[in-house]
């Protein structure tokens, strides 16, 4: 049985970005950040932190490789203090050209294969 119908937006909250923050967590601790300065820089507390690296949270979210690589080019700009706005906004624009929304709502049983409504009406 399918779960309740999610707009394309509760999606990306719900899911997406917080797999966005997961990945971004775990970069900048692999530039040698420590945890309560990413929970700074990512505006979340330091035990988001520690779940996102522990892998307790937001797992259910795959990136693929050029996604993962325009997180670590943003994660690199986030350590020398990027707007984190600007880069979420810009991390979230890809996603969605790369249909990775498409693929959580699907996973989600929320739309058939061949969906096309969120291109249709302009979201994406």
């Amino acid at each position: 049985m399918a779960d309740k119908m999610l707009t394309p937006q509760s999606i990306e909250v719900h899911y997406v970005l917080p797999a966005v923050r997961r990945e971004l967590a775990r970069d900048l601790k692999e530039l040698g950040l420590e945890q309560k300065d990413i929970a700074k820089k990512l505006s979340v507390t330091e035990a988001a932190v520690s779940n996102y690296v522990n892998d307790k949270r937001a797992c259910n979210v795959e990136f693929n490789e050029k996604v993962k690589t325009a997180i670590k080019d943003s994660a690199k700009r986030l350590k020398d203090d990027a707007f984190l706005i600007a880069e979420t906004q810009n991390l979230l624009k890809m996603i969605k050209s790369e249909k990775i929304t498409c693929n959580v709502c699907r996973c989600r049983g929320n739309i058939p294969d061949d969906c096309e409504v969120c291109f249709k009406c302009g979201y994406m």
